[in-house]
């Protein structure tokens, strides 16, 4: 596809220098023009493109992100299920904060509708860097944090979503195709590279909070909330653990001692600890039979 004349650069448009043979772009400005001459060609489209690659495409990305954090509350370990998709969330946040705030200025590259004359372009025009493309980034960190949190099929839906969302950008004229491409891999790498240590961080934040009364945030199974709570201390009268049943101890709930000794309670019978006497069914039986010294 030739690239027409109208979009050769600004000086060549105004007849100061001789316009370039098309095959001297770049095929970073071959591309852009391409795509923007398909945008020419195809204006019932310009509605809906302008609006998914404004601000529909992360807004269905968003959803998507939405959706995995609630299929994971139900997984098997869920407070590791819901920390990967907290940090597909938190990360994409961070991957386009790092774009916008280093890589841009860092780079410095202009919009192509500001280095290149009568391009078609959909959306309101602004002067910012062009690399890399903020919306591109959002994308790639979405489904890369997606991949790794092992959300499969919302990973391939962001994957659909977030490329569809990265030619648009192309085709409303705010970015070259590397903008992009850039900006998938760039807000990929940010997530991937922090996913180990945001993992354990974000795992042991939702453990902590599966039993507390926001633990629905995590784990949908209530079960698997209460599994969490801590155990309840047993009473303690006298500075001793009162056992949880009566069994094992003498009619009216008392033990005697004898010669300083705690009796051990059987079916048969009073056993002294220590070998210091016992009383068995038949010595009870006898009326003031006295218990046997360890001496006698």
């Amino acid at each position: 596809m030739g690239v027409p004349i109208e979009s050769i650069p600004l000086a060549q448009a105004a007849g100061l220098t001789p316009a370039p043979d098309p095959a001297s772009y770049s095929a970073n400005t071959r591309w852009y023009l391409e795509v923007n001459q398909l945008a020419r060609q195809t204006p019932w489209a310009h509605g809906f493109m302008a609006t998914y690659s404004h601000f529909l495409g992360i807004g269905l990305l968003a959803l998507v992100l939405l959706g995995a954090w609630w299929a994971a509350r139900s997984a098997v370990q869920p407070a590791r299920a819901v920390a990967g998709v907290l940090w597909a969330a938190a990360g994409t946040v961070v991957a386009w904060l790092l774009a916008h705030e280093v890589l841009k200025p860092l780079v410095a590259e202009r919009r192509p509708y500001l280095a290149l004359a009568h391009v078609e372009v959909l959306l309101g025009r602004t002067h910012g860097y062009s690399f890399p493309s903020g919306h591109a980034t959002v994308a790639g960190a979405v489904i890369v944090g997606l991949f790794l949190a092992r959300r499969y099929v919302a990973a391939w839906v962001a994957t659909l979503l977030g490329l569809f969302l990265a030619f648009g950008r192309i085709y409303t004229g705010m970015h070259y195709p590397f903008d992009v491409l850039g900006g998938l891999a760039f807000g990929g790498a940010v997530v991937a590279v922090l996913w180990p240590v945001a993992l354990r961080t974000l795992t042991r934040f939702d453990e902590a909070l599966l039993p507390t009364p926001l633990g629905w945030f995590v784990a949908a199974d209530p079960a698997e909330r209460t599994e969490h709570l801590p155990p309840s201390p047993s009473p303690r009268v006298g500075g001793q653990a009162r056992e949880a049943s009566g069994a094992g101890r003498p009619a009216g709930g008392r033990t005697r001692q004898v010669g300083g000794q705690t009796p051990e309670v059987s079916g048969s019978g009073t056993r002294m600890v220590g070998g210091q006497g016992e009383a068995g069914s038949a010595g009870a039986g006898a009326a003031g039979s006295p218990l046997r010294s360890g001496s006698s």
